[in-house]
């Protein structure tokens, strides 16, 4: 098979601030563009930008919704975090290690751009982590009671 790309498509306000989250502050590269939609290269995968009317609400918390990306280098992850440090972008999660010591130990920080959209940006220090490790009912911040 053809290598497959990811698509996602999200609401937003409008495109001026979208640029300004998504271009100046992530680093993505924009597309196509109307006044109500925006391509962008996420890092070689594809968003777009969707302007809706409807209310655009704070989610309570990082569950159920959000997206981003994982890297597969430390020193990647670290430096999206000073991009975004730079950019005084808006932290929703400082960095943090999760589930240190353990085959699924990640760094991760979490983003909300002006429109209240959530993104994570993950390193996993054991990269089996990403697809692999069943054997290990942890996924988040959740804990497992709540899973079940």
């Amino acid at each position: 098979m053809d290598p497959v790309l990811f698509h996602l498509a999200f609401p937003v306000g409008n495109i001026p601030q979208t640029k300004t989250f998504y271009v100046e502050g992530l680093g993505c590269e924009p597309g196509r563009e109307a006044i109500d939609s925006l391509i962008l290269n996420f890092y070689g995968y594809q968003l777009v930008a969707h302007v809706t009317d409807e209310p655009l609400k704070p989610q309570k918390g990082i569950y159920p919704r959000h997206f981003g990306l994982v890297f597969t280098a430390e020193a990647d992850w670290e430096a999206m975090v000073a991009r975004a440090q730079t950019h005084q972008l808006c932290f929703y999660q400082q960095p943090k290690r999760r589930f240190p010591g353990s085959p699924l130990e990640h760094r991760t920080f979490f983003l909300e751009d002006p429109f209240h959209n959530l993104l994570e940006f993950k390193y996993y220090c054991h990269p089996s982590a990403i697809f692999g490790n069943r054997e290990h009912a942890q996924v988040g911040d959740r804990p497992i009671e709540a899973i079940h």
